[in-house]
């Protein structure tokens, strides 16, 4: 079995959590505070657990198929010996039977090391109040999904990124017209005159986010950013405890095409916010060279909530950092109905009455 590290309080024992509030482990017991740095992050001897005399003759259970077990790790609660299973890429958790906070120290032995982490910011109670002012203003929002639904889930997990530097050299050719009218007594004109325009130059880009987590939809983790960088701490497995972690199991290398994607995307969003005063721009080609590139490794914080309506799971997330909540919501579509069919009688009123008016 793996190794586990807990956190516990000098002053009680009891089993200490990373706080977002004051940024410090504190004992939720005693209120007993405490620096991460306080805190050696190196390598423990597990506990070892004496075994009973009594040999049982069980049949219960079967034999692990071949392959059928590789993605499963267990692991020993210190606080109480309950057994705690995960999967391959949990990093840290909290023990079904006694609620303590532990982390995973083992999952990052074999892999990198994370280079830095974001600490939470927000904390559970600030996730639940976002969802709530994420209802408002939702004309077409079922009411009893309002103030009835309850969350299934709500987590907070540290989610794998690599961050990708690169420059990036670039040339790219629009096509764009500028469209002039006038008239005289007898007709109507339109002059469209067409250009060529060009842009290049070099651009930078520093710390670009990549889920590293297959377990996290892409579109999810990227709608939550940004992410400040300038904010992440090196890394330390004390910020994980009292949340959940995972390692990443889409490495650096698998990273590089989104990254690439991404910084692209990125380059020619950049150079088209220049070409400005025409009345169409299309870009015709473009040449982006990519050099430099760089890989780091950070845990981000993310606030995961799940709820079910009708029959169908909505996914909510919160960036653990700067609070920007998002997510699909259901619509109520006998109002959608009622909306739409009173809007469409509103235009026919207009229409009619404009009609009236002119003959």
């Amino acid at each position: 079995m793996s190794g586990l590290q807990e956190y516990k309080c000098p002053s009680c024992g009891g089993a200490l959590e990373f706080n977002s509030d004051i940024q410090k482990l504190k004992c939720p017991y005693c209120d007993s505070e405490y620096e991460i740095s306080m805190f050696d992050t190196g390598d423990e001897q597990p506990e070892s657990f004496p075994e009973e005399s009594m040999t049982w003759e069980v049949s219960a259970g079967r034999d692990w198929e071949d392959g059928e077990a590789d993605g499963l790790v267990t692991y020993v609660c210190k606080s109480c010996g309950g057994e705690i299973v995960g999967d391959s890429t949990t990093a840290a958790t909290s023990c079904p039977y006694c609620d303590n906070p532990v982390v995973m120290k083992g999952q990052f032995s074999g892999s990198l090391k994370p280079d830095y982490v974001i600490p939470f910011k927000f904390d559970k109670k600030a996730a639940k109040e976002a969802l709530m002012n994420h209802y408002g203003g939702k004309a077409l929002l079922p009411k009893i999904f309002k103030d009835k639904n309850h969350i299934d889930e709500i987590k907070g997990i540290y989610v794998p990124f690599w961050l990708f530097d690169a420059d990036a050299q670039a040339d790219v050719r629009y096509n764009a017209t500028r469209v002039r009218s006038w008239s005289d007594d007898d007709y109507d004109y339109t002059e469209t005159s067409y250009y060529n325009v060009y842009r290049g130059g070099n651009l930078s880009f520093y710390a670009v986010p990549v889920d590293g987590s297959s377990k996290m939809a892409d579109e999810l983790m990227e709608s939550v950013e940004p992410f400040d960088i300038s904010e992440a701490v090196d890394f330390n497995t004390a910020y994980l405890a009292g949340y959940l972690a995972d390692k990443y199991d889409i490495d650096d290398v698998q990273s590089v095409e989104r990254a690439n994607e991404r910084i692209r995307q990125s380059v020619m969003d950049e150079f088209r916010s220049t070409v400005v005063g025409y009345a169409t721009v299309n870009a015709d080609m473009s040449s982006i060279r990519l050099q430099n590139g760089r890989a780091k490794y950070a845990l981000y914080p993310v606030w995961i909530l799940n709820t079910t309506y009708a029959g169908e799971k909505y996914t909510f997330a919160m960036n653990g950092q700067t609070g920007k909540f998002v997510g699909d919501l259901p619509m109520d579509k006998g109002l959608y109905t009622k909306y739409f069919a009173g809007l469409s009688a509103i235009v026919s009123v207009v229409a009619f009455a404009v009609q009236y008016l002119l003959y």
